[in-house]
């Protein structure tokens, strides 16, 4: 929507309900921006697609800043509809030579095979035990039913968890938390409904030891400490990834004169 007032400072995220399994949104959402000095809606956002491109985008970030920059090999676990954006955006911004993928249910990965061939990659389906020949994993796995550990990764892999978004869900084994240095977007999420929510309720992993991505960003964390280390990103996904996603839309928006302006 074209803006009716300033720069956004307060959000308000719709959601509706679940859809079926078999359609291809899973979730709605509008973002409602505010003008910085009244009370006045500023924009009305879409936010379904941006929803999709910030998720995948973070994953990316977390790729650029703590997987190794000789990774080659990167695995995709899940091939729901966010698994193609994260795939596809990982292929963007960073260069690798091969994609491998692995599913519950195997014959999903045409969608993920589909991508590869989008950048002229090749693609193999492995089974989980397969998945210690990749060099960075992103798993979009939302599940209660633990699905992989530190038995199927290799030393030096980076892992974007991207799918962990509720008290006792757990997409990977407490041993691969424990044994991983773990980063996040947001340290009060993860470790109560995220991933690492289990490993720090057993005693087995320190708040103190899950590290904001943004430290690394910023210089203030190193990102490895030797060739062997295995680092995890879990992605919880916070409110003001929305808001300056859709505020940034609706600047770019401005200049190309798009958008429908109402009044109130």
């Amino acid at each position: 929507m074209r803006p009716i007032g300033g720069p956004a400072s307060h959000t308000c995220t719709v959601r509706g309900p679940h859809p079926s399994k078999t359609t291809k949104i899973y979730h709605q959402s509008t973002v409602f921006l505010f003008g910085p000095d009244t009370d006045n809606i500023a924009a009305i956002v879409g936010g379904n697609l941006l929803t999709h491109l910030r998720t995948a985008a973070a994953s990316s970030v977390s790729i650029k800043h703590l997987a190794r920059q000789d990774s080659k090999v990167i695995c995709m676990i899940d091939a729901g509809h966010q698994a193609k954006f994260q795939l596809r955006h990982a292929l963007e911004t960073n260069i690798f030579e091969r994609v491998i993928g692995w599913n519950y249910h195997s014959e999903m990965l045409t969608s993920l095979a589909e991508v590869a061939v989008e950048f002229d990659l090749p693609f193999e389906a492995v089974s989980l035990e397969g998945m210690n020949a990749t060099d960075v994993v992103i798993s979009m796995i939302s599940s209660f039913n633990l699905i992989f550990g530190a038995a199927h990764i290799s030393d030096s892999t980076h892992i974007a968890c991207m799918g962990t978004d509720t008290i006792g869900k757990q997409g990977c084994e407490i041993d691969l938390i424990v044994k991983a240095t773990v980063f996040t977007d947001e340290i009060a999420q993860s470790v109560t409904l995220g991933e690492a929510q289990h490993a720090v309720s057993n005693g087995l992993k320190s708040r103190d030891n899950i590290h904001k991505l943004g430290a690394v960003i910023n210089g203030i964390h190193a990102v490895r400490t030797n060739d062997n280390e295995i680092t995890l990103i879990n992605g919880t996904g916070v409110g003001i990834q929305d808001l300056a996603v859709s505020a940034s839309t609706v600047e770019i928006a401005k200049t190309k004169g798009v958008g429908m302006e109402v009044g109130f």
